[in-house]
Parts: C-alpha cells; sequence; structure tokens
C-alpha cells in the first residue's frame, strides 16, 4: 500500500509577520569555503573542491512561535491542573502523532469566533458519515486562512478562531492536541484587546487560558487543511526539542493511505 504525504506547514521565512519575525543569513558554499580557510590556516580556497565547502544557515531573531509551531502547556500559564506546566521537551511524544480529524469551518466569516454548537455539529456530522471522534484524535480547525491571506497585511488581525467553550468541549471529549490553520488559535489579538476593554475576559485568550485549567495544547499557523478529507488520515507533527520552552516548529505532515 502506497501513503501520501501532504504538508501541513508553512516555510520559516525572513520576517514574514510583524509579530513573529524571524532573520536568516544565508551563507552560500563560496562564501563558507573563504570563512573556513580562515578558521582552517588553509593558504587560499583550492583546499575545498571547486574553492566551496558546504553551505549554511544562521537563523536569529526568531520566535518559537514563528511559523508553523506546537505551543506547550507551560505557554498557558506556570501551572496546568494543579501541577507545573509541561514545556515543549516534556511534550509525550505520543501526543504528537495519531488519527487526524478536520472540522471544517472554511465558510466562517473573518474574525469568527467558532461556537461550541458549531463543533459539536461538525462533530455529529463527521458521525453520521462514519467517523466517530474518539480520544487522542489530532484535531484540525479548517478556516482556509493561511491558504487565502498568509501574505496579505492583515492576515495576523482577521482569522476566525476558536472559542474557550469549543475548546474546552474537544478536550473534554480526550483531545490532547489541536490545530488551526490560521495566525493563532483564539480570534484576532486586536478583536480580543476591544472586547477585554469592554469588559470581556471570557474572549480574551480564551483557549490559551483555559490551558491552565485542561491540559492540551494546539499548533498554529497549518496550512493545506483543504487539501485532506475529514478522516481517515493520521497526522504527525513532532516539535523540535527546545529545553524548557513554551513552544516550538513543527512541519506538520497528514498521512494517507492510497
Amino acid at each position: 500500500m502506497s501513503r501520501k504525504f501532504v504538508d501541513l506547514s508553512i516555510p520559516l521565512q525572513n520576517a514574514p509577520m510583524e509579530n513573529n519575525p524571524a532573520v536568516i543569513q544565508y551563507v552560500a558554499h563560496h562564501e563558507l569555503g573563504r570563512s573556513r580557510t580562515k578558521a582552517y590556516k588553509f593558504p587560499d580556497t583550492s583546499y575545498f573542491p571547486d574553492h566551496m565547502h558546504c553551505a549554511t544557515e544562521n537563523i536569529s531573531a526568531v520566535s518559537t512561535h514563528s511559523g508553523t509551531h506546537l505551543d506547550s502547556p507551560y505557554h498557558y500559564g506556570p501551572t496546568c491542573e494543579g501541577e507545573p506546566s509541561k514545556t515543549i521537551d516534556l511534550v509525550p511524544l505520543e501526543w504528537c502523532f495519531g488519527d487526524g480529524v478536520v472540522l471544517d469551518f472554511h465558510d466562517a466569516e473573518r474574525g469568527h469566533n467558532i461556537t461550541v454548537d458549531e463543533v459539536k455539529n461538525k462533530v455529529q456530522s463527521l458521525s453520521e458519515k462514519g467517523y466517530d471522534l474518539k480520544p487522542m484524535d489530532i484535531v484540525l480547525i479548517r478556516t482556509d486562512h493561511t491558504t487565502k491571506y498568509l501574505y496579505t497585511p492583515d492576515f495576523e488581525q482577521s482569522h476566525p478562531g476558536m472559542s474557550a467553550d469549543a475548546t474546552s468541549w474537544l478536550v473534554d471529549q480526550g483531545i490532547k492536541v489541536m490545530g488551526i490553520d490560521a495566525w493563532g488559535f483564539d480570534i484576532p489579538t486586536n478583536q480580543m484587546a476591544k472586547l477585554r476593554l469592554e469588559g470581556n475576559t471570557k474572549d480574551f485568550f480564551g483557549s490559551h487560558y483555559l490551558g491552565r485549567d485542561k491540559e492540551y495544547i494546539h499548533a498554529e499557523k497549518l496550512a493545506n487543511l483543504d487539501q485532506i478529507p475529514e478522516f481517515g488520515f493520521q497526522v504527525s507533527m513532532f516539535p523540535i526539542k527546545v529545553e524548557r520552552a513554551s513552544g516550538a516548529w513543527i512541519r506538520a505532515v497528514a498521512i494517507l493511505d492510497e
């Protein structure tokens, strides 16, 4: 049986987004050859084949939440369920690979706060199609926002997001890992800040702060969820092992049997 792999990640690029910058210095073959000539005390670059050494890149000014990444429970708060929160290097690898489920909200309005009833309806629809949500499934929230708006000026401030009630209900079904193809898992920050100034605390980073009371994690800035079915695939989203970190980059991949 053959397998199809669908890349669910966006690339890490030079300062692609204002709030998640990355500076990548590309060191080409000839340049590193010149540098290593001095380091190795060679007379000249002729000691390397064709005067070239190996290429490399230096990445700086980059957040562990830049690009496609997975949050750890520690991102949401120092404690979770009364215990010290897990940092990304302590997140069980078993959480990061499993059967995937797509809840399709690609028709949601920009900035829409997805409700618990909307999530329940999507899960019921999956059941009617032959798939029952089970504990440890990896739930992917499809908005198509990354696909449509990644390189637009308002990408960070216009996506649909998950309400705290919707996220909490999924956690209560035994879901440990979720993900969304948008800048963030909650609604846009400018929208949340306005609500908070108006006295609304529930929708101010509601899904993030939920992680202080219920242990779960989510991935942000996924992509290509429109290229996979609603169920019948597996998801891999293993994080880079960054010691004591609140998150880390992932190469999220959907794996389908053909």
